[in-house]
């Protein structure tokens, strides 16, 4: 059985989980990364994506987050997210509101901000086509 450590996510409306865990998959900007027991000390961007947890007894929950950055320990990892939900709770139009709200932003944005919201609006994409099913 893998080793257990403590995984907190955290959004600034509510903690969404607190549990021993033995995998988190995060969604990192450089690249999805699995943390388990004795990661190395990391501090790392989050981009929009599903953040998978195995739960110390084998089960597992998914989460939305839009953003935000995790501090890994060897003794456990916090994710603050800018907003997280439950994978149950996202749904096709509270993700459409977010990408409507993005791309007004676009607007009269300069090319290196235009980039970036361009950029976050695929992201925004790709995370609806894995977790809202067609």
């Amino acid at each position: 059985m893998a080793d257990s450590f403590n995984f907190e996510l955290v959004s600034p409306e509510r903690l969404l989980l607190s549990e021993k865990v033995t995998e988190v998959v995060i969604p990192a900007t450089e690249g999805e990364m699995t943390v388990m027991a004795n990661h190395a000390p990391t501090m790392t961007t989050v981009k929009p994506g599903v953040v998978t947890v195995k739960m110390a007894d084998g089960k597992t929950e998914r989460f939305a987050v839009f953003g935000g950055f995790a501090d890994i320990l060897p003794t456990g990892c916090t994710l603050l997210a800018e907003s997280a939900v439950h994978v149950d709770e996202l749904d096709r139009t509270v993700l459409e509101n977010r990408i409507d709200a993005v791309r007004a932003e676009l607007e009269g944005a300069g090319d290196e901000k235009k980039t970036r919201l361009e950029q976050f609006i695929a992201e925004l994409t790709k995370l609806g086509e894995i977790v809202i099913p067609a």
